[in-house]
């Protein structure tokens, strides 16, 4: 599975993108199941945010949704914060 994270916004207004493949990781269950459900819970259009925040890109295997600071989920905020942290 590859998932790519796309950040924007901020008050700098800065794009920021990390991915991470998860073929062949120990740990890949553990993605999948994570970003399945952070999907589950996105937008199929980008939602409008707020002054300052950040808004999110998420794709998953080709399939995109959106979501933004500060409506986001547990499970979308554990995702996009791993895939920023350990992502190329």
């Amino acid at each position: 599975m590859r998932i790519q994270v796309r950040r924007t916004g901020g008050f700098g207004g800065l794009e920021h993108h990390r991915e991470v493949d998860t073929s062949g990781r120990p740990d890949a269950a553990e993605w999948h199941a994570l970003a399945d459900e952070a999907a589950a819970h996105g937008r199929g259009t980008p939602p409008v945010g707020v002054p300052d925040g950040f808004s999110y890109q998420i794709t998953i295997d080709g399939r995109t949704v959106y979501c933004a600071d500060p409506r986001l989920t547990e499970t979308q905020r554990r995702l996009i914060s791993r895939v920023l942290k350990e992502g190329a």
